[in-house]
């Protein structure tokens, strides 16, 4: 096939009239922008708008088609890693070439990764292009040479890249909300013994040394002003050593999570009292050496003082703080730190303006060790949580369901019972009788625990479902036993909808996943070529579960939407289901490995090409993500559906709906 259309192409072009040079007689009218991402990696526009009835080949259908191909000018030092479509991809078999095609109608655009080995201030190459009118096929090539813009130009990439991370993270929302629980952070780093001990005397030592209460504001204000320099300035270096999207693959990171969950389980251990963790004392003493400097630095000093000697009692904080700032992309970390530095410092503000309230401070001590012991038991089940996400990503089955449950609820009995008094530690004062705030505190602590009970029979816990390991993992589930049984009355347990019949599909690939956490399908596939033969199979459209063994929102949004019997019903019925996991570990076969044209990397497992089917085909890189498609892989809405905050059950049946309605009109056709 290759030589056939090496032989043909330039006969096309013969009668074609192909020319070099753009003009108007042309059938894609070509507008080039290009934007700088760093200062080696920029990002190039073309927007073509196509003739009618004109066909533009895709970028996407390998060297054996006649394919749209961009280079870059040999005067640039350069490489192009991946390119990114954006508009309606439509595909057939084409008679003349006796294949299968890919191509655009109307309008494309196409953003062009591109990284140099120096920094540039215009960027030059040339599209070679392919199209198809009637019988007719033409070749065409067009050079451009653009200055490179200083500000994001719009184009693919603010659909492929830009609208799917900021939305899932670094939204304006999830900024307020990395602000907001880093501020709630800062507050809870106050009560720990390291810092509120240092809050009276820190003031009172401002308030003495200034010869009026004005200088003495002036420095309590320039002391807290440093304290959110200095934590600022920490998110800035994670982010400019890290980078975001570094930190941002954290969240599936085998290695990452394994030093995460040792981290957490020291600072546990650390805040139950076997241990202190301390940086070493000469930097404590190098840095209170300068606090006597009657000028702004000394204060600074100071500040840094106490940042470096709370750090036994801040650092686990900061720790899940900035777990948590990963997602809010290169701003998060910043972001993060202001936050947490902001509530830190406004009781030193405060107490200068008001000195009177120093009185009517508690003691450090006793209660303060409470919360230090409080915050080891959270700890401790919080490092659970980074170890289960390395379990499920590499199905090493160590820590299923009911052995993540019965450790959660050991933990936090464990811990209401410390709360009223009836479990003590070394370090821990007596408690001669139980205080209202202990005995709240206790309600609520065996309150959840309560609650869990039920889990260890597979009860959805949709409160706590983001954080549990997969419902798959369970040996005996109760729900799932329920559920199943409720389907089979309905007469629809089969194939993710599809047919009990000599033509339904039973799923091979299951890539070490025991079971999926689709409720109420029984047969759901794991591999898209799989799911697709199913689907024309069962005449059914195939809905598209993008997901993650390690994605809380996936886990929230199957017990709260997709558990629903509406919703069930539908997908048991009426659809073929693939749930494909973009963290999924499995290698491909050598055979099967490629490289991504959408961002130029390695494909080596199964999550990366999922994860590239999803960014390729439907510009998106975050999951949860739901798109119904039909039997050529097209997709039957114009937007998918992703997570879903308000868990409108009547939104996604209307989705669905939708969807249906689509498939059955292209499939009259």
């Amino acid at each position: 096939m290759k030589h056939l259309l090496s032989l043909l192409i330039p006969v096309f072009m013969l009668f074609a009239g192909v020319a070099n040079a753009q003009d108007s007689t042309k059938p894609v009218q070509w507008k080039f922008t290009a934007e700088k991402v760093n200062d080696l990696e920029y990002n190039v526009h073309l927007k073509g708008t196509i003739e009618k009835g004109v066909q533009l080949y895709s970028t996407t259908m390998g060297d054996d088609q006649v394919n749209t191909r961009v280079v870059l000018d040999s005067a640039i030092k350069g490489t192009i890693t991946g390119i990114t479509e954006a508009g309606k991809l439509e595909s057939k078999k084409e008679p003349l070439l006796d294949s299968d095609v890919k191509y655009f109608e109307n309008e494309v655009e196409l953003l062009v990764h591109v990284k140099l080995t120096a920094p540039a201030d215009k960027l030059a190459g040339k599209i070679t292009y392919n199209t198809l009118k009637g019988e007719e096929f033409a070749t065409e090539e067009v050079s451009f040479s653009v200055p490179v813009a200083a500000t994001p130009a719009a184009g693919a990439g603010d659909k492929a890249a830009a609208s799917d991370v900021a939305e899932d993270d670094a939204s304006n929302k999830s900024l307020w909300w990395i602000f907001i629980a880093s501020f709630g952070g800062g507050f809870i780093a106050l009560i720990t013994p390291c810092v509120f001990s240092m809050i009276p005397i820190t003031v009172s030592f401002f308030t003495k040394r200034s010869g009026t209460r004005a200088a003495g504001i002036k420095n309590a204000f320039v002391y807290s002003l440093s304290i959110i320099i200095i934590y600022t300035f920490l998110g800035f270096l994670i982010t400019k050593i890290f980078g975001a999207s570094a930190l941002n693959s954290l969240a599936s990171n085998g290695i990452a999570n394994m030093i995460f969950f040792v981290i957490f389980l020291l600072f546990a251990f650390s805040f139950l009292g076997a241990f202190e963790i301390s940086l070493p004392s000469s930097w404590a003493n190098v840095s209170d050496s300068k606090a006597g400097m009657g000028s702004f630095v000394g204060i600074f000093f100071m500040a840094l003082t106490l940042a470096i000697v709370s750090f036994s009692c801040t650092g686990p904080i900061l720790g899940n703080l900035l777990v948590l700032a990963a997602k809010g992309g290169n701003a998060g970390p910043l972001v993060g730190m202001f936050g947490f530095s902001l509530a830190l410092a406004i009781p030193f503000s405060l107490f200068a303006l008001f000195p009177s309230l120093l009185n009517k401070i508690g003691k450090s001590g006793g209660w303060l060790n409470a919360v230090k012991v409080t915050l080891g038991f959270l700890e401790l089940a919080l490092a659970l949580k980074f170890f289960s996400n390395v379990d499920m990503a590499y199905h090493w089955n160590l820590l299923d369901r009911e052995i993540f449950l019965a450790l959660w609820i050991a933990i936090f009995t464990l811990l209401g019972l410390y709360l009223i008094g009836k479990l003590k530690f070394s370090h821990d004062s007596d408690v001669p009788f139980l205080t209202v705030t202990r005995l709240c505190f206790a309600i609520v602590t065996f309150t959840f625990v309560v609650y869990m009970v039920p889990g260890m029979w597979g009860a959805p816990l949709k409160g706590i479902s983001g954080f549990l390991p997969h419902e798959g993992s369970q040996d005996f589930n109760l729900n799932r036993s329920l559920i199943d049984i409720q389907a089979s009355l309905e007469g629809g347990a089969g194939g993710g909808g599809a047919k009990s019949d000599a033509t339904a599909i039973k799923p091979k690939k299951l890539v070490g996943i025991l079971h999926s956490e689709i409720p109420g399908v029984e047969n759901v596939f794991f591999d898209y070529d799989e799911a697709i033969a199913a689907a024309k199979a069962a005449n059914k459209p195939l809905m598209l579960d993008f997901t993650g063994h390690t994605c809380v929102n996936c886990r929230k949004f199957e017990k709260s939407v997709l558990s629903s019997p509406k919703v069930m019903k539908i997908l048991r019925n009426d659809f073929v289901v693939a749930s494909l996991y973009t963290d999924e570990k499995t290698s491909l076969p050598d055979n099967e490995k490629f490289v991504s044209k959408f961002d130029g990397t390695k494909v080596t497992n199964v999550g990366q090409r999922n994860l590239d089917l999803e960014a390729t085909h439907f510009n998106r890189n975050s999951q949860p993500y739901y798109i119904p498609v039909d039997l050529d892989g097209k997709q039957l809405v114009n937007k998918g559906y992703g997570y879903d905050p308000k868990e409108d059950v009547d939104a996604f049946v209307k989705y669905l709906e939708d969807a249906k309605a689509e498939f059955e009109k292209r499939t009259k056709k």
